[in-house]
């Protein structure tokens, strides 16, 4: 059974359940919608590719954390997670980190999407372009969200403050494109040969 029959049910369905816990009494319900808006567009586009471009299920299971990572911070607003104020109790932060988490993850885990679109729809299998290609694609990705980010704190004023969740940093916007940028970099490296390997048993062949 293909990997989209199997798993993206279970992608829908966990993300339903979190949409609905953590949507029920948000601390921001502007700030939550917000977040969460990536997931609500991703679930219908996921299942309507799921004949035509199923993805590895590496790629499948690491859209779904991202999902997760989202609806978690859209819940408390990104510098109040209970797992970001844990974090920076144990290792002495000055600030809430959930939001570092969720840029680098901004870059982890489209870099893989990326990385199984150029490989398969584009036919990129040269391994320097594409590790150079990805990297720019993920680059690319946070920088159009920080202008999600500016816009947002145009047209709502001090009401987006939740959502930047800048916390104080002058050089947030900076910090959150070198962490997607990190994280870009570290899923190559990290999942590279793995997603090859998927790739290969699903009849797409990496170039040597």
């Amino acid at each position: 059974m293909p990997a989209a029959e199997r798993i993206l049910p279970a992608i829908c369905a966990l993300w339903a359940a979190a949409l609905l816990a953590s949507g029920i009494a948000p601390y921001d319900r502007l700030t939550w919608f917000m977040e969460v808006l990536p997931v609500l567009m991703a679930a219908p586009l996921l299942l309507l590719t799921r004949e035509r471009l199923p993805l590895t299920p590496l790629v499948y299971a690491l859209i779904a954390l991202h999902g997760m990572i989202l609806i978690y911070g859209g819940a408390y607003t990104y510098a109040r997670t209970p797992l970001g104020f844990w974090l920076q109790d144990l290792f002495g932060f000055a600030r809430n980190p959930y939001d570092r988490i969720g840029h680098l993850a901004q870059g982890f885990v489209p870099a893989l999407v990326a990385r199984e679109l150029l490989l398969r729809v584009f036919g990129i299998g040269g391994r320097k372009i594409l590790f150079f290609l990805v990297l720019c694609i993920a680059l690319a990705v946070s920088a159009f969200y920080e202008l999600i980010e500016w816009w947002a704190a145009l047209l709502i004023g001090a009401e987006a403050d939740e959502f930047l969740a800048t916390q104080g940093d002058v050089w947030d916007t900076q910090w959150d494109m070198f962490l997607a940028l990190c994280g870009a970099f570290a899923a190559q490296l990290l999942l590279g040969r793995w997603h090859d390997r998927q790739l290969a048993r699903m009849g797409f062949a990496r170039a040597p």
